[in-house]
């Protein structure tokens, strides 16, 4: 049986209306010339423009592949945890979420995971495939946590910094591996972590 690899990446660099900029495309751009090499099956993409755009660019390295929205990309919050789970820091990041924005997101999550981390059925003899899905760094961090087995909240930990990579590995009776988190290895150090507060970085 065959191997699912997920190539996760955030979206390039946007404006503050949600559009990809000049230096979100060249972010993408260069994501694509690192997975040039990878027998890219399909690219799925946020329906948001930003992730479209993003998928667009970085599908210009590829050799041609269907690119496509996948509605489950959406941009969400993934899980609200109980008042005495959350950080205080976050307290004020959930003001004005009801009930039912609450389990809208989780419903995208769940849809999200039945979806995208799932390994091959076991008895298919499909070889590996291999995905690159462009969305958002919540959504990578609910995928993260969820390979690691880790607590529901924990994905308020986890963030990407645009066009960065995360590869999770999905194989049948195994756990989910996670090859590597927020890798923007392929981005020169003038385009490293945007998506991040502004602060001194490596």
């Amino acid at each position: 049986m065959g191997t699912r690899h997920l190539y996760l990446a955030r979206h390039g660099a946007a404006d503050t209306f949600g559009e990809l900029t000049d230096l979100g495309r060249r972010q993408a751009r260069l994501l694509g010339e690192r997975l040039a090499t990878v027998p890219v099956d399909a690219v799925w993409h946020s329906p948001l423009s930003r992730a479209a755009g993003s998928a667009a660019e970085l599908a210009r390295a590829l050799p041609p592949v269907a690119v496509a929205a996948a509605t489950e990309l959406i941009d969400h919050v993934p899980y609200v945890p109980p008042p005495a789970d959350i950080p205080a820091p976050w307290v004020g990041f959930f003001d004005g979420y009801d009930a039912t924005e609450a389990a809208d997101g989780h419903r995208r999550a769940e849809a999200l995971l039945t979806r995208f981390a799932t390994a091959l059925h076991p008895s298919s003899d499909q070889a590996d495939t291999h995905e690159v899905l462009v969305t958002h760094a919540y959504p990578i961090a609910w995928l993260v946590c969820h390979a690691l087995d880790a607590p529901p909240s924990r994905w308020l930990g986890l963030d990407s910094a645009n066009a960065a990579l995360t590869i999770i590995e999905y194989r049948t009776g195994l756990p989910p591996t996670v090859v590597t988190f927020n890798d923007t290895g392929h981005l020169p150090a003038d385009l490293r972590w945007t998506g991040f507060p502004a602060v001194v970085r490596p």
